[in-house]
C-alpha cells in the first residue's frame, strides 16, 4: 500500500491502460489523468482503482480514449467530482449513478452514450452543483414535467446536442443559481417561458452564458432582460422566433456576444448604445429594417464582428462606420443599402487583433461557401457588402487595407475603374467584384496577389489584357466571363497584335478554307521557331560586345525579358488556335 493523497499526471501523452501499480494507491483522494492517450475499457480502469474506493473524491479521466459502457461506481461513496468528458464511452448509463450521494460535479460530455436519463439517475444527488452531458446525440432526457430536482445547480447545466425536448423543461426553471446554461440543438420546439428570468429567479440573476440556439423555439422574445446584468453571452440564433426585438435588450450592459441570427425578427433595431462591451453582434438572416444605426459605430468600440446580412436595411453606409477600427468581420450583404462606399473605409481593420473570446456559430460566406466560424474568426479579416445597391467607384483608399483576407462587393452598381494599387492587398485570399459596371483594365498589380484562391470579376465592362502572372492564369475562365473586352490567357480571346484571329464570317469546312487556315498555323509556328533560332545565333555574335559595353548589356537583358513574355503569349495563342481547329 502506498500513502499518496493526490496524483496529477495530466497532459503527459501517456498511453495504454492505467498502470497496474495504481492498484496499491489505497489512500488516493484525487487522481487527474486528463488529456493523455490512455486507451482502455473503462471498466478495467475502475477495477485498477478499486483499492481507493473509500477515499477517492475526484477522478478526472477526460480527454483520452477510454471506451466501453459507463462503469459501476457505487463503491466510490466519497466521489465528489467525476470527469469523463471527451472519451469514446458508449452504451447505457446505469441508474446506480444516482446513488453517489457525495457527487457535486458530473461531466460526461462528448461521448457516445446511448441512454435515457430519468429521475432515478438523480435520486440521491442532492449535492449536485454541475451537470454536463452535452454532445451525446443518442442521449435522451426523459423527466416528468412536474419533477422537482433534489439538487440546486450553482454552476453549469449543459445538455446541448442531446434529446431534451420537445417541451421546454420546467424543472430547469427551478435552478435559480445557474451561471452557464447550454441547451443548443436540444430538439426543443416550444415557446420561451414568458419570463426568462424564471430560469434563475432571483432579483439579480447570476447567469453569464445562455445558449438556446439551433432549436425550434417560436413566438416573440420576452421583454424581460433588465435583471440580467451579469449576462456576457446570449445565443438564440437558428430558431423560429419572431416579432420585434425588445427594448430591454439595451439594458444588457455587460453583454459581449449577442447572437440572434437566423430567426424571423422584424422591425427596426432597438438601441444597444449602452452595450459598450459588445464584441460580436450577429443579427443576420432576419427581416430587420430601417437604416444602419449610427450608435453601432459611435458606441460599440470593441466590435470584432458585425453581421447584418440578409435583412431589409436601407439607406447609406454611415461615415461613422469607419470608426470600427477593431473589426475583423463586416457583413452587410443582401440588404437594400445604397449610396457610395465611404472613402474612409480603410480605417476598418486598422487595430484588429487576436484577442480570445468564447465564439461559436458565426456564419460567413468564405471563399464562396457559407461556413461556420468559432475561435478561427479571430484570424479572419473580411468585408462583404455584396447584393446591395451601392453606386460610384471603388475608393482608392481601400487598397491600404493590407490585413484584408476577403473582399466581396459583387452584385451592386459600382462603376469606374479598379484602383491601380489593388496589389497592395497581399493577404487577400478571396476577391469577388462580379456583376457590377466596372470598366477599364485589370491593373497589372493584380499579379501580385499571390495568396488569391478565389477570384470573380465576371459580368462587368472590363477590357484589355489579363495581366500575366501565375496566379491569374490558374483561375477558370468563368472568373472573367461577361467582359467582352477582356483577352489573353486563360481566355481564348486573343489580344490585338498577338497574331491572326479567326474571321467568323468565313464559311468553314471547305478544302480551300482548311488549307488556308492550315497555312496560317504553319506560318505562325514557323515564324515563331525561326525567330527563336535567329535570336540564339545572334546572341553569340554580340556576346563579346555586351561584356565590354554596359549600356548594350542593359538593353540586351531588357530585350531578353520582353522576348520571354512574347514567347509565352505566342505559345498561348498557338495553343488556342489549335484547340479551336480540333473542335471543328
Amino acid at each position: 500500500m502506498v500513502s499518496l493523497l493526490s496524483l496529477d499526471l495530466s497532459r503527459n501523452l501517456l498511453e495504454g491502460g492505467i498502470p497496474k501499480a495504481f492498484q496499491n494507491l489505497c489512500s488516493l483522494e484525487s487522481l487527474d489523468l486528463a488529456s493523455n492517450k490512455f486507451s482502455e475499457n473503462i471498466q478495467d480502469s475502475v477495477e485498477t482503482l478499486s483499492c481507493a474506493e473509500n477515499t477517492l473524491e475526484s477522478l478526472d479521466l477526460s480527454g483520452n480514449w477510454f471506451w466501453g459502457s459507463f462503469p459501476e461506481l457505487t463503491g466510490f461513496s466519497k466521489l465528489r467530482g467525476l470527469f469523463l468528458y471527451d472519451n469514446t464511452l458508449n452504451g447505457s448509463l446505469p441508474e446506480s449513478v444516482g446513488q453517489l450521494s457525495s457527487l457535486e460535479y458530473l461531466d460526461l460530455s462528448w461521448n457516445s452514450l446511448n441512454a435515457v436519463i430519468t429521475e432515478a439517475h438523480f435520486l440521491n444527488l442532492s449535492r449536485l452543483k454541475n451537470l454536463e452531458v452535452s454532445v451525446n446525440p443518442a442521449l435522451s432526457i426523459n423527466l416528468s414535467s412536474d419533477w422537482n430536482p433534489p439538487f440546486q445547480l450553482d454552476y453549469a447545466l449543459s445538455m446541448s446536442s442531446c434529446k431534451v425536448g420537445p417541451a421546454f423543461p420546467k424543472w430547469i426553471q427551478t435552478q435559480r443559481n445557474l451561471i452557464y446554461l447550454f441547451l443548443a440543438n436540444a430538439s426543443i420546439s416550444d415557446s420561451l417561458p414568458r419570463s426568462l428570468s424564471s430560469l434563475c429567479a432571483t432579483e439579480a440573476p447570476q447567469i453569464q452564458i445562455l445558449d438556446l440556439s439551433d432549436n425550434l423555439l417560436s413566438g416573440e422574445l420576452p421583454n424581460c432582460w433588465m435583471p440580467f446584468q451579469q449576462l456576457d453571452i446570449l445565443y438564440l440564433g437558428k430558431n423560429k422566433l419572431s416579432g420585434k426585438l425588445p427594448s430591454s435588450l439595451g439594458n444588457l450592459k455587460g453583454i459581449i456576444i449577442l447572437g440572434l441570427h437566423s430567426n424571423n425578427f422584424s422591425g427596426e433595431l432597438p438601441s444597444l448604445e449602452n452595450c459598450t462591451r459588445l464584441t460580436i453582434l450577429d443579427l443576420g438572416n432576419n427581416n430587420l429594417s430601417g437604416k444602419i444605426p449610427t450608435w453601432i459605430n459611435q458606441n460599440l468600440k470593441h466590435l470584432i464582428a458585425l453581421r447584418l446580412r440578409s435583412n431589409q436595411f436601407n439607406g447609406i453606409i454611415p461615415f461613422s462606420m469607419c470608426s470600427l477600427s477593431t473589426i475583423h468581420v463586416l457583413d452587410l450583404s443582401q440588404n437594400n443599402i445604397s449610396g457610395a462606399l465611404p472613402h474612409c473605409l480603410n480605417n476598418i481593420l486598422a487595430l484588429a487583433d487576436n484577442a480570445v473570446y468564447y465564439i461559436k456559430n458565426v456564419k460567413l460566406v468564405w471563399k464562396g461557401i457559407e461556413r461556420e466560424f468559432g475561435a478561427n474568426l479571430l484570424h479572419v479579416r473580411s468585408i462583404d457588402i455584396s447584393s446591395n445597391y451601392l453606386a460610384g467607384e471603388i475608393p482608392q483608399s481601400i487598397t491600404s487595407m493590407t490585413k484584408l483576407n476577403s473582399l466581396n462587393l459583387s452584385r451592386n452598381n459600382l462603376t469606374g475603374k479598379l484602383p491601380e494599387n489593388f496589389g497592395n492587398l497581399k493577404k487577400l485570399e478571396s476577391l469577388d467584384l462580379s456583376r457590377n459596371q466596372i470598366c477599364g483594365r485589370i491593373p497589372v498589380s493584380f499579379s501580385s496577389l499571390n495568396f488569391l484562391q478565389v477570384l470573380d470579376v465576371s459580368h462587368n465592362h472590363l477590357s484589355g489584357r489579363i495581366p500575366l502572372g501565375t496566379q491569374l492564369q490558374t483561375f477558370n475562365t468563368s472568373a472573367y466571363m461577361g467582359n467582352l473586352g477582356l483577352c489573353g490567357p486563360p481566355l481564348t480571346q486573343i489580344c490585338p497584335g498577338d497574331g491572326t484571329t479567326v474571321d467568323d464570317g468565313i464559311t468553314r469546312g471547305g478544302e480551300t478554307d482548311n488549307k488556308e487556315h492550315g497555312n496560317d498555323g504553319l506560318i505562325s509556328l514557323g515564324f515563331f521557331i525561326s525567330s527563336v533560332l535567329g535570336f540564339v545565333s545572334g546572341f553569340w555574335i554580340v556576346c563579346g560586345s555586351l561584356l565590354l559595353k554596359s549600356s548594350w548589356r542593359y538593353a540586351y537583358f531588357k530585350f531578353w525579358d520582353d522576348l520571354k513574355d512574347w514567347i509565352y503569349v505566342k505559345m498561348a495563342v498557338y495553343k488556342a488556335k489549335m484547340q479551336r481547329r480540333l473542335q471543328r
